[in-house]
């Protein structure tokens, strides 16, 4: 402890012009500078690059910066890469056979770099590894061998003189020290394409599993994990590590199965414990009872590990719905964007597969050679049914994927194995723009693709662009419609059910929508304005490809956070989407698929034609379960409102404002109707047979809600039916 207690004080001293001759025994670390104060101390600054102190991480604009001890860095990123100016430390005397130090940033000599000067003249110089795009903000272990300079006089310079891509540099903890840094594992990605990546301290690991496995931490630090295989590129992601075993929250995993025999090296940006622990195996480690955990939804899909959010190239494909979405795999937080992958016989029993897409992220130049693609971002899929592509093998038509390659363009995948593996298409991105998350859809009439994607026109600013093909392979822009924000969609709708006064559909993101008329190649809104039917923490929704039956079947992301889990976020139900004729004219409406009523349970429990009054405001059900389908029914009277509670959490019509949780729903035929489906993280409310739709978290997520009450505040009302249905789990036949 007092070891700790010295090396401590010299810390702050160091950096405050300390005479280091005074700093304790031979053995002991001399601490140059921490820069974990306010200011640069006794440093002289020059320029503008580095600004008056050290930098808390990273500056604006600039990728995350790993790898630096403590709080405080030299950063010289200060307004971007074109500041230029140099730091200069106070004279000290060499007093060990070491200087070690941390840095990364621009690799240009003599520009952004480290300088040991002795006599004014320049004896050691160390930069940062990056020069071309690409690379990683990371600091790493550099060691100078000053063991013929003891005893003499030196100086310590700190230069950023370069402005182009990487002219920056990054420093931290220089200490005078009897023993070199061992460098950390890391890997420096090429400098030139073609040249293999330069892997420090990589880990071995003989992949004898289908799995790579790691554990995961909810409070971790953001660390990177590479994966190397034959030379070649195969993993590259962001992972939440622990920094002990005793923070491990939950087990993630990679899917190896094609290197089966063969041997990974593994570079990952944490502790040595933890490095450790990253192995193959045959199976996953589950720390709680998998689809069982407290938080899970029950009725609703939602991935094994991992963040989730869009719902991706939904598509029905020989028998079965494909779901796929974006997925982060190490983290409860949006990252590192690969493709889940899942699918069903009937929309509500879910299987989870293989990731379908996974990315490589900009840092990567030498990637596996199938790998024609950086990122894998939101998209959408549909069957090639008359293989316009030439992609086809056998009888079976093709499944494509359509998708963002942030930075790139819209991309391609195809699978002819139907949808167990994919192939990033070798001409990708065969759309080149500014936007994102491309819609794929077959235009029968015109017997033509078309792409709808969001698009940020200069001119026109947010917009769907339409673009057609023959082929998928070539795309011409035929189209846009402005005012769309990201994740658009398109489709055609039966008015009232009869296919001879049929509509099309866009909406984007938020689902708020528009009817009109679509040839192929551009879309003319019927009305101004758009019209909204989803409320709440609902966004970025899609409807399946190629349906058998001829239904549009949409479902969402529930931006419910859930907390403390292995997982995080999920989806909304199933819903049907129809077009009908209102007193204010054509709207769309959602509901549930009929295919969620064989979740519940018999014997529900229920009322009918039961009058709540002043004297018996209150009608009560007991319940056992979370997991809950209640179908209300009201006939309004003198009654202000009417409250269904289900725990802690509750729904409110308010007559007078004919708003059911703020959202407008009007009485239909004298009657207000709604349906909640209660989960135990969330709940959905669908009002006036599909008229609106809301997906709110519940207040007492996971807990017991004991009973459901039906409440008439301010008078009377008729409560003309109300069933409460428990249901089944999907995860447990």
């Amino acid at each position: 402890m007092k070891k700790l207690v010295l090396i401590a004080s010299c810390l702050s001293l160091a950096s405050s012009g300390f005479d280091s001759s005074l700093a304790g025994e031979e053995n002991d670390d001399i601490v140059i500078a921490d820069f974990e104060g306010k200011t640069y101390g006794d440093w002289k600054v020059e320029g503008t690059a580095f600004g008056t102190g050290p930098a808390k991480g990273r500056l604006p604009r600039q990728m995350r910066v790993s790898g630096f001890k403590g709080e405080g860095l030299v950063n010289s990123f200060l307004g971007g890469d074109r500041p230029i100016g140099k730091l200069t430390s106070p004279e000290f005397v060499i007093e060990r056979d070491y200087i070690r130090f941390l840095i990364g940033g621009g690799g240009y000599p003599g520009k952004t770099c480290m300088n040991l000067l002795i006599d004014g003249a320049v004896v050691l110089s160390a930069t940062g590894p990056n020069t071309q795009p690409g690379g990683s903000e990371r600091l790493d272990w550099e060691t100078w061998d000053v063991r013929k300079y003891r005893g003499q006089k030196a100086v310590i310079e700190i230069v950023d003189q370069a402005s182009s891509g990487w002219g920056h540099i990054n420093v931290d903890h220089i200490v005078q020290s009897n023993t070199p840094a061992e460098k950390r594992p890391s890997v420096t990605m090429p400098r030139r394409p073609g040249e293999p990546l330069r892997l420090v301290n990589a880990q071995e690991i003989k992949i004898t599993g289908k799995y790579l496995i790691f554990p995961v931490s909810n409070k971790g630090e953001r660390g990177r994990m590479t994966v190397v295989v034959d030379g070649q590129l195969v993993q590259n992601l962001d992972c939440n590590f622990p920094p002990d075993k005793d923070a491990i929250d939950w087990w993630s995993y990679l899917n190896m199965e094609e290197y089966i025999g063969k041997t990974a090296e593994v570079v990952a940006e944490a502790p040595a414990g933890i490095r450790k622990m990253i192995s193959s195996s045959a199976r996953i480690p589950h720390l709680q009872p998998l689809y069982d955990e407290a938080l899970r939804p029950q009725f609703r899909f939602s991935q094994m590990r991992g963040w989730n959010n869009d719902p991706n190239g939904m598509v029905y494909y020989d028998g079965l719905y494909h779901l796929f979405w974006q997925c982060n795999p190490a983290g409860r937080q949006w990252a590192n964007m690969y493709w889940g992958h899942a699918t069903s016989t009937d929309m509500v029993h879910w299987t989870e597969q293989d990731r379908a897409l996974r990315p490589f992220g900009d840092q990567v130049t030498n990637r596996h050679p199938s790998m024609a693609v950086k990122n894998c971002f939101s998209g959408s899929a549909n069957v090639d049914l008359y293989n316009t592509a030439g992609w086809q093998k056998g009888d079976k038509p093709t499944l494509v994927l359509a998708f963002t390659d942030t930075g790139c363009g819209e991309a391609l995948a195809y699978s002819t194995d139907g949808g167990k593996t994919f192939t990033y298409y070798k001409g990708n991105p065969v759309i080149r723009h500014t936007g994102r998350d491309p819609k794929l859809v077959w235009y029968e009439p015109g017997r033509h693709w078309v792409i709808a994607v969001f698009d940020e026109d200069p001119k026109l600013g947010r917009s769907i662009a339409f673009y057609t093909s023959k082929n998928l392979r070539e795309w011409e822009l035929a189209s846009k419609l402005p005012g769309y924000f990201e994740c658009p969609e398109l489709f055609q709708l039966p008015i009232d059910g009869d296919p001879g006064k049929a509509k099309w559909v866009v909406f984007a993101a938020d689902a708020r929508y528009a009817i009109g008329e679509f040839d192929g190649k551009q879309f003319i809104p019927d009305h101004k304005g758009k019209h909204r039917l989803h409320w709440g923490a609902y966004y970025a929704s899609q409807c399946f490809s190629n349906s058998p039956d001829g239904r549009v079947v949409q479902i969402g992301w529930a931006r419910v956070d859930i907390p403390n889990m292995p997982f995080n976020q999920t989806f909304t139900v199933p819903a049907t989407l129809t077009l009908r004729t209102t007193e204010d004219g054509i709207r769309m409406f959602a509901n549930p698929i009929k295919e969620l009523e064989q979740l519940r349970k018999a014997n529900p429990k229920g009322v009918e034609n039961r009058p709540l009054t002043a004297a018996s405001p209150t009608v009560t059900f007991d319940v056992r379960d979370q997991l809950l389908d209640i179908v209300v029914r009201l006939r309004p009277g003198t009654a202000s409102k009417a409250v269904l509670r289900f725990g802690a959490s509750r729904v409110t019509y308010d007559f007078a404002r004919e708003q059911l949780d703020g959202t407008p729903l009007k009485p239909a035929d004298g009657r207000v109707t709604f349906r909640v489906l209660v989960d135990r993280p969330l709940y959905e409310v669908f009002g006036g047979n599909g008229a609106c739709h809301n997906t709110a978290a519940r207040t007492d997520m996971g807990q017991a809600i004991g009973t459901v009450s039906l409440t008439a505040e301010g008078g009377s009302l008729t409560v003309e039916s109300l069933t409460v249905y428990e249901m089944r789990s999907i995860w447990k036949r």
